[in-house]
């Protein structure tokens, strides 16, 4: 299958809480998607009801970003793991993932399951370790 050097699919792995949607919306901002003087609503990804009310991603979804010519597709996925099925069919999708650890908290046990399958097909992981600030 033939590779498009403009176009890359990105998934996020990571548990509930460590930093998913935060990560995607800073990297909206970043990125120049919003103008300076936009305000955004924090947690952009989180746009069902349900999702802000508890504050965690339940739906995947995806957005994008452009970085030197090549529009990144980023899926926001899951991290509880009543959705894991939802997760692997994401993976499967995907060219690579970034791989999201709180660094208090480390890698979960729902995180290295994910883990497993992305490598297990062939994804190479770009690890972010988060919260490093936490106390």
């Amino acid at each position: 299958m033939d590779t498009r050097n403009e176009l890359r699919n990105v998934a996020i792995i990571a548990h509930v809480d460590h930093g998913k949607t935060t990560l995607v919306d800073q990297l909206l901002r970043q990125s120049g998607v919003f103008r300076s003087n936009e305000e955004v609503e924090e947690r952009v990804m989180d746009s069902n009801d349900l999702e802000r009310e508890r504050g965690i991603t339940i739906l995947s979804k995806n957005t994008a970003v452009m970085y030197n010519g090549v529009k990144i597709n980023i899926v926001d996925t899951p991290g509880h793991a009543d959705f894991g099925g939802e997760v692997e069919r994401i993976l499967m999708m995907v060219d690579g993932v970034l791989l999201l650890v709180d660094a208090f908290e480390g890698c979960m046990p729902q995180t290295r399951f994910v883990l497993k399958k992305a490598l297990a097909l062939g994804k190479r992981p770009i690890v972010v370790v988060n919260k490093i600030d936490r106390p």
